[in-house]
């Protein structure tokens, strides 16, 4: 039997079924496994992959939609993935093509590294920001934030929701309200009885990933990852917004060293929604 060209093959739904092929894929290109994120995105968005004919997957990628169900005010493509034995031969194109074609009129946003840029661009992608990886273990050097800071409770829950909604600029609610089961941690800072900023750490293979980080201003941040810190043993790895330079030369100075850049990048939209300002980390890089 002769095999099919790539070219031929279907372009199908993933679901949680597909969880290990997933991480496989990951696993071929150099990548962590990241079983779990792999499992909160598959379930909380949508998943595209071509399947090999020799078995696994041949590329993959997933798709996390902001907003109404029926008309998404915003969706993030993640997880954008080729097998090595297939790569540089236009399927990562193809199944980008495609993604975008199925989500019409929705505007697109991505977090590309160098490498997978230059095709982003070809597809009409621009670059709207910047993003810049952490990781380490945080010092308690200095002085000791005095921002109030505690576990969340189902309580906070409406009010999480109401400011996750302002700061990102549309609705979320899906993704927030999976972070209790998802993260080990979720922390909120308050004031007057106020919330006014939360944070979650989730388990990602031998670190804890701080994200979503929203927060009224940098002090507030800085206690909520310092919070966080302060209740695991794993080093912190999160990926900040580069205009926030205050909470970065904090993080260097206290332990953090640079990972890498990763280009904030949009289709349909000049700029995100929301207000950058309060906007810290995304839950991940790969769901916006």
């Amino acid at each position: 039997m002769p095999t099919p060209s790539l070219a031929s093959l279907p372009i199908r739904r993933l679901t949680l079924r597909d969880l290990a092929a997933c991480a496989d894929l990951s696993e071929d290109r150099g990548w962590p496994r990241e079983e779990h994120k792999w499992g909160f995105l598959l379930t909380a968005g949508k998943g595209y992959g071509i399947d090999a004919p020799e078995g696994g997957l041949v590329s993959a990628c997933v798709v996390t939609e902001y907003g109404s169900a029926e008309h998404p005010d915003l969706a993030a493509i993640g997880m954008v993935l080729v097998a090595e034995r297939h790569a540089r031969q236009g399927v990562g194109r193809r199944l980008m093509r495609h993604v975008v074609s199925a989500m019409g009129t929705t505007p697109l946003t991505l977090h590309a590294t160098p490498y997978g840029r230059p095709l982003y661009e070809e597809l009409g992608f621009k670059a709207t920001g910047r993003a810049e990886m952490v990781r380490g273990h945080l010092t308690a050097d200095g002085p000791h934030p005095t921002v109030v800071t505690r576990a969340a409770t189902a309580e906070d829950l409406t009010a999480i929701l109401r400011l996750d909604e302002e700061v990102f600029g549309v609705d979320r609610t899906h993704i927030v309200t999976r972070l209790p089961a998802f993260a080990d941690q979720l922390r909120v800072a308050e004031e007057g009885g106020r919330i006014i900023g939360y944070a979650a750490a989730w388990p990602n293979m031998d670190t804890h990933v701080v994200g979503p980080l929203i927060a009224r201003d940098t002090p507030v941040a800085q206690a909520l990852i310092g919070s966080l810190a302060a209740h695991t043993d794993r080093p912190l790895r999160t990926d900040i917004d580069v205009r926030h330079t205050e909470l970065l030369i904090w993080l260097k100075e206290r332990g953090l060293v640079s990972a890498g850049f990763n280009a904030v990048m949009s289709y349909g939209i000049t700029e995100l929604p929301g207000d950058w300002s309060r906007r810290f980390a995304p839950v991940t890089v790969a769901a916006g």
